[in-house]
């Protein structure tokens, strides 16, 4: 399981790489042409709303996979271990039932409904573009279930140390 996290860890982060890369290559195409040439382009505006809405989910879930996340943990931190054990598992739980309500299946439903809704700029169907939730969804739900595998193996803290301390 570990192996097949970092090989998805690479891919991600080369997936959000492209996507971050493409979306500045289409905004400076939206500037140059509104600017230089006078004519702006329809299509980049509308292309740039979705290449951001890629790149936030696939970077927020390898983020995710990374225990990168804010967490205010100051109480957790003074918790004997296995309260921290605990309250991690139920963190997880929590995250892989909102995974699998919202993004999942709420993810699934919303691209379906949408699947044939032609956008203006673009030529192609919303659908596909919604597709980002349900994919970010199962990224979540895999890193959710390999963190809970390794905070019940005691093969990871329940609480990740940081270089800060409290004064």
């Amino acid at each position: 399981m570990t192996a097949l996290k970092k090989a998805l860890d690479r891919g991600l982060a080369a997936v959000c790489v492209v996507l971050f890369a493409a979306l500045v290559l289409d905004v400076s195409w939206q500037v140059f042409a509104r600017q230089v040439l006078g004519s702006p382009s329809g299509w980049s505006e509308e292309l740039a709303k979705y290449l951001f809405i890629w790149l936030g989910l696939f970077a927020a879930a390898l983020v995710f996979g990374e225990r990168g996340h804010v967490a205010m943990d100051v109480v957790v931190r003074r918790l004997p271990r296995r309260a921290q054990v605990v309250l991690a598992i139920a963190v997880q739980l929590a995250i892989l039932t909102f995974t699998g309500l919202a993004l999942l299946w709420g993810g699934f439903l919303v691209s379906q409904l949408a699947w044939n809704q032609n956008l203006t700029g673009l030529p192609i169907t919303v659908g596909p573009l919604y597709l980002a939730l349900p994919i970010s969804g199962a990224l979540i739900a895999f890193y959710t279930l390999f963190h809970l595998v390794q905070i019940l193996t005691g093969a990871e803290r329940p609480v990740e140390d940081t270089d800060l301390e409290l004064v």
